[in-house]
């Protein structure tokens, strides 16, 4: 969902059945705030905090290898200890990740042997662990 905690999200909050969330965020300062009121939103009505992902983590340049934290470095793993909660993974800025988006083909899909789709897979991996799951639902997730 889009940032903050708006009625769109308390109000899925309280009438849907949810068995966590996973709070996605940039490690820049201003996206962290809303990262931080939508976790603690999220905690007031009773939904666990799955973990938080760090999306955008780093940058990659495609001819010299030099990596570049645009927006930051570990904002999300600070507040994600500031929480008490896990980071479940990073998802890096990567022209693969448009490119194969917007072809309608997620990445993970059109290259899933790719660096940039083992880091969704991990994190879907991650997820996976922590949710409330039967042992048959979490050998069905497993298989997949």
């Amino acid at each position: 969902m889009p940032p903050g905690t708006g009625d769109v999200q308390l109000s899925i909050s309280q009438n849907i059945p949810i068995a966590g969330a996973v709070i996605v965020s940039t490690p820049q300062d201003i996206a962290l705030l809303d990262a931080h009121k939508g976790a603690e939103m999220f905690r007031k009505v009773n939904v666990p905090v799955l973990g938080l992902v760090q999306n955008m983590s780093v940058f990659q340049c495609p001819k010299c290898k030099h990596e570049t934290h645009i927006f930051g470095a570990d904002g999300v793993r600070n507040l994600a200890s500031n929480l008490g909660l896990d980071v479940l993974g990073d998802i890096p800025l990567h022209i693969q990740i448009r490119e194969t988006s917007d072809a309608g083909k997620p990445v993970v899909v059109a290259e899933p042997e790719s660096d940039v789709a083992q880091a969704y897979l991990k994190i879907a991996a991650e997820i996976v662990k922590r949710l409330p799951l039967s042992p048959t639902e979490r050998q069905h997730c497993e298989d997949l």
